[in-house]
């Protein structure tokens, strides 16, 4: 009988040994990749190409499988283990995405910087084999500002940096005070945002919407849909919830419509359709009719997600509140939206992000977003062929506008979390 090989086995008695070993094979995998992938030359070329291909990922696997011991002790050792190393599958999966990124740095890099051009002020001046950034800086005031005048920048400018001093204060000042941002952010931003960048008014030259574009008319759109969508979400949950018949059938009606239709018709039909029901002589301005239509849309489903937080609530909570003497409103306000609220926060954040992200579909109706203006750019004869760089351009942008909403809306989870 053959007995069992068992000096092979990683165990938590010789776990420096394992550890160690297992640490160097891994780096040799590592190593073997590397030098393939930006040198063109590995440990193993003297074997045949099929085996010096699978070298890297024996010497990994090899690599893994001494590490994988169970409750070591180490701390480190152990998340490791249970997160990307718990069994052979994992730790090839592990392996081949740790490969397939090594293998692909090479050329990504070398075309978004070793090979790309950075400066200059025409396409002739992109002679390497990289990415062209010296498109983006040529548009890059085009992307932001749109076909806005540039000696009329300065308008928003103002007004953006008066938002982002006004969200940073929030940081600082206390809970107490809070709530005089949220005021001024609600009810009185909006109206010095409007003033600044239309004009027309304190003798500022009127500067039409459809001069407005780029990246601020993205941050625009968005700003003023969510600060209206979240309400009207959350008055169309209460009244799918409502006892009334009336109330109740209307806002099932009202959010079904709006979810069952694709947001690209919304906007066609604000745009083009509704002037045609509006009396003669009566003019709705188009950006207005988008960012209504935006709202209503994303309302629907903001009303779903704060409609999950509500049933999610048991029933004791409206019967205790009730026991006070509380009226519905004041129900609502003080006991139950609060705790509805706060576990909704993954999607509310979500339908935010959605609502960023369907910014540039707005295209459609003559709107130039960011994405818009990109487009608009690459069409240009003096700049065709450099959408790549452009549209990457875009989703980094909309990568870090992403990111930071959803870091945000994870520390509020963090906050607000209660053990309930």
């Amino acid at each position: 009988m053959i007995k069992q090989v068992t000096f092979l086995t990683p165990t938590r008695d010789r776990l420096n040994f394992f550890t160690s070993i297992g640490a160097l094979f891994f780096a040799l995998g590592i190593y073997d990749i590397i030098s393939n992938s930006f040198y063109k030359s590995n440990l193993t070329s003297f074997l045949p190409e099929i085996l010096s291909f699978f070298t890297p990922l024996f010497f990994g696997f090899i690599g893994l499988y001494l590490i994988r011991i169970e409750y070591s002790g180490n701390k480190t050792l152990d998340t490791l283990n249970k997160n990307i190393n718990s069994n052979w599958f994992n730790s090839i999966l592990t392996l081949l995405l740790i490969f397939t990124l090594i293998k692909s740095l090479p050329t990504l890099l070398n075309w978004l910087f070793f090979d790309a051009n950075f400066t200059g002020t025409s396409k002739e001046e992109c002679t390497g084999s990289g990415a062209c950034w010296v498109f983006i800086n040529v548009w890059f005031e085009r992307l932001i500002y749109g076909l806005y005048p540039n000696d009329q920048i300065w308008r928003i400018n103002t007004a953006f940096i008066t938002l982002i001093l006004t969200v940073g204060a929030a940081f600082f000042v206390s809970e107490k005070n809070k709530k005089y941002i949220i005021v001024f952010l609600l009810f009185v931003f909006p109206f010095i945002l409007i003033s600044l960048l239309s004009g027309g008014n304190f003798g500022l030259e009127k500067i039409p919407t459809n001069e407005w574009g780029g990246l601020a008319l993205t941050f625009i759109i968005s700003i003023f849909a969510i600060l209206f969508c979240f309400p009207v979400g959350m008055f169309l949950a209460l009244g799918r919830r409502s006892d009334a018949p009336v109330i109740k059938y209307s806002s099932i009606g009202f959010i079904e419509f709006w979810r069952g239709v694709p947001l690209i018709t919304v906007l066609f039909m604000a745009s083009v359709m509704f002037p045609m029901f509006l009396p003669d002589g009566t003019f709705l301005d188009k950006l207005i009719r988008v960012i209504i239509a935006i709202t209503l849309f994303e309302a629907a489903y903001m009303a779903e997600v704060i409609r999950g937080g509500l049933q999610a609530l048991p029933r004791g909570q409206y019967d205790a509140g009730k026991s006070l003497g509380m009226g519905y409103w004041r129900l609502h306000l003080l006991v139950i939206l609060p705790q509805a609220l706060k576990l909704i926060i993954p999607g509310i954040a979500n339908t935010f992000l959605a609502l960023v992200k369907d910014t540039p579909l707005i295209l459609v109706v003559g709107l130039l977003e960011l994405v818009g203006m990109i487009d608009m750019a690459k069409t240009n004869p003096d700049w065709l062929g450099f959408a790549a760089e452009g549209y990457v351009f875009a989703g980094l942008i909309f990568w870090i506008i992403c990111y930071a909403m959803s870091r945000y809306s994870q520390n509020l989870e963090k906050k607000y979390k209660t053990d309930r």
